[in-house]
């Protein structure tokens, strides 16, 4: 009996031992830290470049190469190197050790210390605003010259942050532009959110690119212009926020183009569903449930997860409600009950296009793409922010409804730019639905940045050469006066003590 519980206890120290061995062997080849009882969220913003199998499914523009697509934008020449107590600053809100805001439910996050607030939006005490009295005591704030408090925020202008944000002279992301336009100039702009803004970490922006590959194209075709090609996006911002910045600050540089691209921010589905049912979203199986929650202290089970099915997490039932007499498949945009808050995107669209052809440019609208579609299945492990985002933040609504949604919504920007004869990109008809080129449900990897922009590209070729060939494009070079207040600001740091706030 003794002899049996000696093997019994040496077997299950063997055990222990290999699995104690080939955790840390694991981390080891993983890259995560050896000792650490909790260790970095799964998933990152790399993913594989899968973009190879896409590019023969894309459209066609003439010029539009292998080798062009292969081009990356220079290096910013006004990256600069952070001072260090920003990073000091960045590292201390990370650790919840910066000092001078109030506890909340939702912490301030270090992505929004550098960036100058809106004045009006901040209000005459910082302590009192719901999200900004989290600040570490310190924000940088502008007074918009209009007195309003859109947009809530602007970038720091010529600025590098700790994240890696690279802004010019305009507090927009990407390198320096004059303010006045020179000849044979065509200037295009982007607008939108988190998606045209991109990651601030991520080398280049879709508009980069974009501005990159023109460029390139132009010069092959000895085309006597220059491309101008500005990114005006910032994250979070919906419609009204967008229509803010185009009417103060994208306006005033007199562009050629200004292509719209968003349609997330606003996509709520509590709009056709009159009681959303509450619960907490889970996996579907115990195993799939433990693994989830042990992959934050093992990478051995990080590896097992995968095998864990990565469909849709179950969710509650509830009955979504359309519009009475509203064609899903040719909206009436005239209609006042569009679900998904259409008809203040619709209002909010108006606005910007009366904006940009009073100063004599042109919209283009564009249809908004990202991972949602019945019958999705992902790697358990591999996707499992992917996996979050559509299971935990958009809980909880099906994917068929998310998807159903999406479409509706392109459907309806692509009538709205028939209607008004602007140009369409059509990014969701083109861009796949591959995981590899999304870092979450919303946003796309480098890869996927770079394919998304390629098909904006092919887009805007033959616009171009439409403009060209009739002598529309480019302008001549428009009298721009003096640099726009909304620029010539410089923003202003204010200090301040909410830790004792509620």
């Amino acid at each position: 009996m003794k002899k049996f519980l000696g093997n019994v206890l040496l077997t299950a120290l063997s055990v222990v031992v290999c699995v104690a061995f080939a955790e840390l062997a694991t981390r080891m080849i993983d890259g995560l830290p050896w000792f650490a009882a909790d260790l970095p969220p799964v998933g990152g913003t790399e993913g594989t470049d899968t973009t190879a199998n896409h590019l023969g499914n894309l459209p066609r523009a003439d010029g539009a190469t292998p080798a062009l697509y292969a081009l990356n934008p220079p290096e910013l020449p006004n990256r600069t190197k952070p001072p260090k107590e920003w990073y000091d600053l960045e590292k201390a809100i990370v650790n919840g050790t910066a000092k001078g805001g109030a506890k909340t439910d939702n912490p301030f996050q270090d992505w929004d210390m550098f960036k100058a607030w809106n004045s009006v939006f901040v209000g005459d005490d910082v302590c009192k605003h719901r999200y900004l009295k989290g600040a570490p005591g310190q924000l940088w704030i502008y007074d918009p010259p209009d007195g309003k408090p859109r947009p809530v925020f602007r970038y720091l202008p010529n600025t590098t942050t700790p994240r890696g944000l690279v802004t010019n002279e305009f507090g927009w992301r990407g390198p320096p532009v004059p303010y006045a336009r020179a000849p044979k100039t065509i200037r295009i702009v982007f607008v939108g959110a988190s998606t045209t803004a991109e990651v601030h970490g991520y080398p280049y922006s879709g508009a980069e690119y974009v501005g990159n590959w023109l460029n390139h194209w132009a010069a092959s075709k000895k085309l006597d212009v220059k491309f101008e090609v500005l990114n005006a996006g910032r994250e979070s911002f919906n419609s009204t926020d967008i229509a803010a910045v185009v009417k103060t600050e994208v306006a005033p540089l007199r562009p050629d183009l200004v292509v719209y691209y968003e349609g997330g921010n606003q996509l709520e589905l509590s709009t056709v569903v009159k009681d959303v049912p509450k619960g907490v979203p889970q996996p579907a199986s115990k195993l799939a449930r433990w693994m989830r929650d042990a992959a934050n202290h093992s990478a051995l089970v990080r590896r097992l997860e995968a095998i864990t099915d990565g469909g849709e997490w179950p969710k509650p039932d509830y009955e979504l409600t359309w519009p009475k007499g509203l064609d899903e498949t040719n909206p009436d945009l005239a209609r006042t009950d569009l679900p998904i808050n259409l008809n203040t995107i619709l209002h909010d669209l108006e606005a910007i296009r009366s904006d940009i052809e009073g100063v004599g440019g042109e919209l283009a609208m564009s249809s908004f793409h990202w991972l949602a579609q019945d019958g999705l299945v992902l790697d358990a492990n591999r996707h499992k922010p992917l996996i979050e985002g559509l299971n935990v933040r958009m809980y909880p609504y099906r994917y068929r409804d998310l998807e159903r949604m999406t479409n509706f919504e392109n459907r309806v920007f692509k009538k709205y730019a028939e209607a008004h004869n602007l140009p369409f990109v059509d990014v969701a008809r083109y861009m796949p639905r591959d995981p590899e080129l999304f870092s979450d449900a919303f946003h796309n990897t480098p890869s996927g940045v770079k394919l998304r922009a390629w098909i904006v590209f092919l887009h805007l070729v033959p616009l171009i050469e439409k403009k060209l060939a009739s002598g529309e494009w480019p302008k001549p070079a428009p009298e721009m006066g003096t640099m726009p207040p909304v620029f010539a600001s410089p923003p202003r740091k204010i200090t301040f003590d909410c830790s004792k706030a509620s």
